[in-house]
This record gives structure tokens, sequence and C-alpha cells, in this order.
């Protein structure tokens, strides 16, 4: 359904090749950035300034918004309770989340808009209230189910955004995401067909964009070719906007949120981390990965596929620079680009003597893990020995029976990863050498450097972490 808003498989999908065609910028904002009324019209004002920008190339651009901050932890709660059978609480649960959405709306709209606005969220719930109560009495939530509560969420939130861009002279055209992003059927944690998703974009988004309108729709939620509502997975929301910027072709991705960009290191851990003002998709990547929160690591798959660049950014204070994100490494000169970490890793080391000269034995290793379905973050190898981390500590007493068969294990809790990530690393291989020498007095379980040389991983006792990434930033970062 695409609503307007009154104003006051091999082959490439169709109109790739366009680039820019429909939208210039795709312009994602998280929770934070939609917590409530004041955010809602902040970021009516970012959005109108980049319609204005981009008035004379006819270009507006494509709004996508996560639930309002807390809301989703909230749905899958509920979802529990029904599970549990106690469908009062959980309906209590959702009347206090319409309310809330009732007083986000009343702060932004105001006539028509307002009347139209509170009617879509008020129908909204009142049908997951009736599907909460067909969910306890089956005392049953699927994950198909439970993808159908949380999408409320962003369903409620990208009506109100629309609404909101109304009431500030924006045109602007609502559009349901689920009959846009094509995925499927693994639900709560979708893939997108992105063949059929582009076709669908160019199809609904294309003619509101043709009008002049910006369009808006919830980010995380999709659907299956047959119409099922799917979801894809926590931080979806980055993803979707990323996807819609690849079928669009557009000339950035804009990700904002409460924070003024990628930092050089975790802020609860160092006082004053520094902004990162330009990095690599593959840096981003491995950030990401290991702890950098700010950047969902999906999202940056579809920037890389088109080199579309990602900037990230505040709503709170859109003065700021950001930190872009290309497909070129910066020159700054920095040596690192950035540090990240995890906590409660646990280090399994498994040994056997007749792994020397025998072939098949680290597959069997692997295998281990796979049946488990618990990844591996780490691995470092001898001629009689291999050590991995996991950050997923729950099938560790299944897995050390299982390897028990054929190697001797030992398992370490209470450690922690500490990533140095640059892309400088690939061709100054003293660099390398530096972490390890700042890190000299710490106690290191193991060392890894990853086939792509971008980053230098340890792994340490969780308790050295901090002092240990304080002594890296001041080496690299003051």
């Amino acid at each position: 359904m695409n609503d307007s808003i009154q104003s006051g498989n091999g082959r490439e999908p169709a109109g790739w090749s366009d680039a820019g065609r429909y939208g210039s910028v795709v312009m994602k904002f998280g929770g934070t950035s939609v917590a409530d009324a004041d955010a809602i019209i902040r970021l009516a004002g970012l959005v109108r300034r980049q319609s204005e920008v981009q008035a004379e190339d006819d270009k507006p651009p494509v709004v996508v918004v996560s639930a309002l901050s807390g809301v989703t932890d909230r749905l899958i709660a509920v979802a529990r309770l029904a599970e549990e059978g106690e469908v009062d609480r959980a309906v209590t649960s959702l009347r206090e989340l319409l309310e809330r959405h009732v007083t986000v709306v009343s702060g932004v709209t105001t006539g028509a808009n307002q009347a139209e606005a509170l009617a879509e969220v008020r129908e909204e719930f009142e049908s997951l209230i009736g599907l909460v109560h067909a969910l306890a009495v089956l005392r049953e939530v699927s994950p198909r189910s439970l993808d159908a509560v949380v999408a409320s969420g962003e369903l409620a939130s990208s009506r109100i955004v629309a609404r909101a861009l109304a009431e500030r002279g924006v045109a602007a055209a609502w559009i349901d995401a689920r009959t846009v992003v094509v995925t499927d059927a693994e639900h709560t944690g979708a893939a997108p067909d992105m063949i059929a998703t582009c076709e669908r974009v160019l199809e609904h988004i294309g003619p509101a964009a043709a009008r002049g309108q910006v369009t808006v729709l919830g980010g995380f939620i999709g659907a299956t070719a047959s119409g099922v509502t799917t979801t894809l997975g926590r931080g979806g929301s980055d993803y979707s906007g990323a996807i819609i910027g690849a079928c669009l072709g557009v000339g950035e991705i804009q990700i904002w949120t409460d924070v003024d960009g990628m930092l050089t290191a975790d802020p609860r851990v160092i006082a004053q981390p520094r902004l990162v003002p330009k990095l690599s998709f593959a840096e981003a990547a491995e950030l990401a990965y290991f702890g950098a929160k700010v950047l969902h690591p999906s999202t940056i798959l579809p920037a890389v596929e088109r080199n579309i660049p990602v900037r990230i950014l505040n709503s709170m204070r859109p003065e700021g620079s950001g930190t872009l994100i290309t497909a070129e490494p910066s020159l700054d000169g920095t040596p690192l680009t950035g540090l990240a970490s995890k906590k409660n890793v646990t280090v399994v080391d498994i040994t056997s003597t007749r792994m020397l000269m025998a072939y098949g034995f680290l597959r069997r290793v692997f295998e281990v893990f796979e049946r488990f379905s618990t990844a591996v973050d780490v691995v470092t190898t001898s001629e009689v020995s291999v050590s991995v981390t996991v950050d997923d500590a729950k099938a560790i007493p299944g897995i050390t029976e299982a390897l028990s068969g054929f190697a001797q294990v030992s398992t370490e809790g209470e450690m922690a990863l500490l990533c140095a990530v640059g892309d400088r690393l690939r061709d100054e291989p003293g660099i390398a050498a530096r972490v390890v020498s700042v890190l000299e007095e710490v106690p290191l379980k193991m060392i890894s450097q990853a086939a792509s040389r971008r980053n230098i991983t340890v792994v340490l006792r969780q308790a050295d972490l901090a002092h240990a990434m304080q002594r890296l930033h001041e080496e690299f970062f003051q």
C-alpha cells in the first residue's frame, strides 16, 4: 500500500544502471532519532533541509526509520508474556505502548494529519492486541509469529514520521516496507532477495519520487514473496536502508544515530576517543564485527556491492561532519583507524598428538562447532593444537564433550578480544610489531592477524582489557 500524505537470480535488477534516478540520498534514522516528539521534529527538520538541497535535481530523499527507542524490546517481551499465557499483562503493556505513540503523534501533528495518524496507530495496535490474544490461547510464539509482533514498531513509527513531515510542508508518501523488501522465510533473520526487492523498489518508490515526494518506510521489516511478514534481525534497519539505497543507486546512504560517528575506541573504556572522519568499507566491517556498535555489519554489504558511500551522523548534533565510509582507505596518515573489543569471550584449547601430519583433523574440530551452531571468532594453530574463541558460551559443555572424543580439551572464560584495525597494516608490518610491543606487560593468550591483514587481534584476560586498550590508544591516537 502506498499512501500519499496531504501536505500543509544473476541478472541485474532493472534500473540499477540508472544510478540516482529516483533519489540521491537514503536517510536512515535509528530508534533514538525517533524516540519522542522532539526527536521526530528534529528528524523532520533534517529531512526538509535535505529535500531543499536536492530540490533543483528533483531527487527527494528516501527515509527509513526504526521503531521508537526501546519499543522492539517491549514487543519481544509482550510476545513472551503471550507465550506464557499472561495475556492481561501482555495487553496492558501494549496499551502503554499505544499511549506512548499517541503522545508522540499529538506532539508532532495537528488537524487532519493528527486524526489520520492517530487512526493508523490505533488500528496497528488493536490488530496487534488481537494477535496477542490468539498467541496466548496457543501458548506458543513461533519465529513467524514473533516477526508479526515486532514488525508493528516500525509500521507505527514510519506512519508517524510520514505525517510529521507532511505537517511541516514536506510532500511525503508512506510505503509499507513489506510490499518492497522481499525476503526468504528465515523468520527473525531473513535475507533479502535483491532482484525481487529492487524491482519492487522501482515499482513503489519510483513513482512517488517522480512526483517529488519523500518516501518513508519502516526499516527492519520485509515479507516473503507470498506476503508473510519477516524481519531482518536486530540492527536490521541499517540493512534496510542500505538495501533500498543499493536498489536505487543513490549517491549516499546516511545513518542518523545518537553519536557523532565511528570513534577510535569504545567511549565507555576510553574517556576521550577521537572521531574517525573517514575509513574504508573493509575497515568499517572489521570494526563492526569486533564490537563497534555504531554500525550493523550487514549494512556494509549492499553499499560495497554498489560502491555507495555510507555516512554516519548525529541527529542531535547535525552540524557535525560525521564519519564517511567509502571503498578507498583514508590517506590521513594515521597508522591505525580504530580499536574494537569483545568481552565475555571463552577460549577453547584443543590438543591432540594425533593431529601431527593428520589430514581431516581441523574438519572434525569445526564440524563440532557447526553441530552446536556456535560461531568462532579467532583461530590459532600449532602442530599439535588448535585454539579458538567463541562469544556464546551456552554450548560449551556439549562442544567440550564432543571434542573430548578425539582430543584433549580445556576452556578458559572471562576473556576478551582486542582488535586493532587499519588498512595500513597490510603494507606496513612494523605497525603490527608496535601493537604487540606496546602490550608487552600484558599477558596475551593468543595473537592473530587475518588473511586480509587489516586487523591484528589479541586475546587477553577481560580484567586486562581496559588497560590494554588505553595503552594502544595512547600509542596510536594521542
